[in-house]
């Protein structure tokens, strides 16, 4: 763990943490199920395909003789809407996004609390100019 360090001469002395727990509304949309792309529809071949198996699916269902019970057909129109959405469109693919704080990141810090660190045990031009030196590099 990091001490705080504000790239000032100032050190923290007491500091005191209330934290509220909440839901964002961001946290609570997020959907973690199947993400169809049907941007791939603007395709015309890939909805000529998607069209030929969803009728094709449907046509199965047709010779099924589950009338009697509305959840079955229910699932089995989803499934089937499911199934060829999968295969003709597929599925959106979420980008990875790489981290910011890496490696890199704690090396700059560790050079640089060790900077302030001689600075502030003596504090003469030499560690004030490498203190100068080591935030410069940082950016």
């Amino acid at each position: 763990m990091y001490e705080v360090d504000c790239d000032t001469e100032h050190c923290l002395v007491v500091a005191k943490v209330r934290e509220r727990w909440a839901v964002s509304k961001h946290a609570a949309q997020k959907f973690n199920g199947e993400r169809f792309n049907p941007r791939k529809l603007n395709d015309l071949e890939v909805w000529k395909q998607y069209q030929i198996e969803i009728s094709d699916r449907f046509a199965a269902l047709e010779n099924l003789n589950d009338s009697r019970d509305i959840n079955r057909v229910w699932e089995n129109i989803k499934k089937t809407i499911k199934t060829s959405a999968k295969e003709s469109p597929g599925l959106h693919e979420l980008k990875q996004h790489k981290p910011w704080f890496d490696e890199e990141c704690v090396g700059f810090l560790d050079q640089r609390k060790q900077a302030k660190m001689q600075w502030v045990q003596n504090p003469n031009q030499s560690n004030v100019d490498n203190l100068n030196k080591v935030k410069r590099e940082a950016n």
